[in-house]
């Protein structure tokens, strides 16, 4: 991989099962808190990773949505791309061959979507670490040079974190 990598992993937001009624959980859209609070964390991440050049997100609403929201803060809306990969079933494999496929360019990628995935992936990077990514969490992961893809866990910030530790929510 090459050096200089910056990779951010970002669970999307809220989005409750019990609020939705429709029968494909792919089209789940983020809470109205969920909303609230992912603007709330857009802000937060523009002053704690800038310079990003790429967000890439899984196809499920949720995770769209997400990104949707940090990108316009971060000055990028109308770029957010998907990738299938990074629905359920994301793994090492995956990212390697979606990295790949990247522009030379791009240094600094946020990536959103789910769980399990991201924590056992984050895990996988930086050499079997237990990672819990609750929902809204943001990992910083850089790459390492070598052939294989492996990382250093820069940060891990949890949502309550992120939305400057609003009381009364457990994220």
């Amino acid at each position: 991989m090459a050096e200089g990598l910056r990779l951010f992993f970002l669970r999307h937001g809220l989005a409750d099962r019990d609020q939705y009624h429709g029968d494909d959980d792919d089209l789940r859209p983020l809470t109205m808190e969920g909303r609230r609070r992912m603007g709330l964390e857009a802000d937060f991440i523009v002053g704690l990773a800038p310079g990003i050049d790429a967000v890439i997100t899984s196809p499920l609403v949720r995770a769209v949505e997400t990104a949707e929201i940090v990108a316009s803060r971060l000055g990028m809306a109308g770029t957010v791309t998907t990738d299938r990969r990074l629905g359920f079933g994301f793994d090492l494999p995956e990212l390697a061959a979606m990295l790949a496929g990247l522009a030379a360019d791009r240094r600094r990628i946020m990536i959103v979507g789910h769980e399990p995935s991201f924590s056992r992936v984050i895990g996988d990077l930086v050499g079997g670490a237990r990672v819990v990514m609750k929902k809204g969490a943001l990992a910083r992961v850089d790459l390492v040079p070598g052939d294989e893809v492996r990382g250093r866990l820069m940060w891990l910030l949890q949502p309550r974190v992120l939305v400057g530790g609003e009381r009364g929510w457990s994220g």
